[in-house]
């Protein structure tokens, strides 16, 4: 699965899918880490679409679907 500057974390689709869905994963994939707004530490994950659940202190909350 070989990487290139311009497609980053995409470049494991090869030359599929296009450009625009390339690009739109891209900046979707690219946050990794995303902050718990409550206890301020990066572990937050996404349970379903639009629920999120902190690793350390446990609370669930909604947001949005690719974004708290």
């Amino acid at each position: 699965m070989g990487r290139t500057k311009k497609v980053k974390i995409t470049g494991k689709f090869g030359v599929r899918y296009g450009v625009k869905v390339k690009k739109m994963i891209k900046k979707i994939e690219g946050q990794k880490t995303k902050n718990c707004p409550y206890c301020l530490k990066p572990a937050l994950r996404r349970v379903h679409s639009g629920i999120w659940e902190c690793k350390k202190c446990g609370v669930k909350f909604a947001g949005g679907a690719y974004k708290p």
